[in-house]
């Protein structure tokens, strides 16, 4: 009986071919895994520092960095200091009016002006109020100063310097007396000019505003000087006189020294 031939064997044509390439890639992806495994389970004193930490580093997602959120500043207040400009708008007393017509009114207005253009300047709030200015009742500030001048007529060659009165009851007296002193003392460094103390009237120590303000509020009136003899300085001068007034609210406000001479 005759033996038929074996069947020859299949080829691997359908298997693909798997090159170098290929090798190289499974020889990574295995060494990746190993690396992962190893550093999840292996204590951190076994690795060296450095392969620790950029291991870490690439395995570890990328988080997005969060922006600083940055508090927002808030702007400081700046201290009230209220300033009447006396006779503004008094329709019971316009205040005094000289012969040429120059006015009380005018002369409180420009001065009362500057003093707040110089109170701007130090970082402070400033109110110009009119003589019975609805604001005045219960008023809170640091100061409160209304700005008078005194008469044009002539009385004597004694007629002349300036007058600084506080009110004659008030919640908080010592406050009230520093601002006097301030004012006054400034008052004559920056003009020159005297006090003229003993011609304080009623109308000045019981000025209508004193009962209006809130009592915490330390409150003065001034009369700048007269407006007879006194009328070149209050009228060619205006900025010394605001300067007077100026530094003698910083003097209380900034609680500064006064205890140089008030008056030669």
């Amino acid at each position: 009986m005759e033996t038929s031939p074996s069947p020859a064997p299949r080829s691997n044509q359908n298997q693909p071919y798997r090159g170098t390439f290929y090798f190289i890639q499974v020889t990574l992806s295995v060494a990746f895994v190993l690396a992962t495994l190893f550093t999840a389970w292996a204590p951190a004193s076994l690795l060296p520092s450095d392969l620790t930490k950029k291991l870490s580093e690439a395995l570890a997602p990328r988080a997005q960095t969060p922006s600083p959120d940055y508090p927002t500043a808030t702007p400081r207040p700046h201290p009230l200091i209220g300033i009447v400009v006396g006779h503004w708008a008094d329709t019971n007393d316009p205040g005094a009016v000289c012969p040429d017509g120059l006015t009380e009114f005018q002369v409180n207005q420009a001065i009362a002006t500057l003093v707040k253009n110089n109170l701007v300047n130090q970082d402070f709030n400033v109110d110009l109020l009119k003589e019975f200015d609805p604001r005045l009742s219960g008023y809170k500030a640091l100061a409160l100063v209304s700005i008078h001048a005194d008469s044009c007529e002539y009385v004597n060659d004694e007629a002349t310097g300036f007058k600084v009165s506080a009110a004659l009851s008030t919640v908080y007296p010592e406050k009230a007396a520093r601002l006097t002193s301030c004012l006054r003392n400034r008052y004559i460094e920056a003009t020159g000019m005297r006090f003229h103390g003993n011609s304080v009237t009623a109308d000045m120590s019981s000025y209508h505003a004193f009962d209006e303000i809130d009592g915490e509020t330390a409150a003065v009136i001034i009369e700048t000087g007269f407006l007879n003899l006194d009328r070149q300085m209050l009228t060619q001068h205006q900025d010394m006189v605001a300067k007077g007034i100026t530094d003698g609210i910083l003097c209380y406000v900034r609680n500064e020294d006064i205890s140089s001479p008030d008056q030669p």
